[in-house]
């Protein structure tokens, strides 16, 4: 594992603690929750996917940079094209 990718996993697990509660925002996955739901963050893996368990009772992961979640204590994220 490099560096940069050791940093961004410890500032994923930093921002996304076992225990807090998220809603979704945007999946890209045809068996996605809806927009809105929530959940409660399992844990950041080893590769920076973010495993929810929403209250739908799925358990699909969140990958950064394709999905998007906000914590609950948080403002909505805004996605910047490019």
């Amino acid at each position: 594992m490099d560096d940069m990718h050791a940093h961004r996993l410890e500032v994923l697990r930093r921002q996304y603690p076992p225990g807090a509660a998220v809603e979704l925002i945007h999946m890209d996955d045809p068996q996605s929750p809806q927009k809105g739901t929530r959940g409660e963050i399992i844990q950041v893996d080893d590769l920076g996917t973010i495993h929810v368990a929403w209250r739908n009772g799925s358990t699909l992961g969140v990958v950064p940079g394709i999905d998007m979640v906000r914590k609950l204590d948080e403002e909505i994220p805004v996605k910047i094209s490019r």
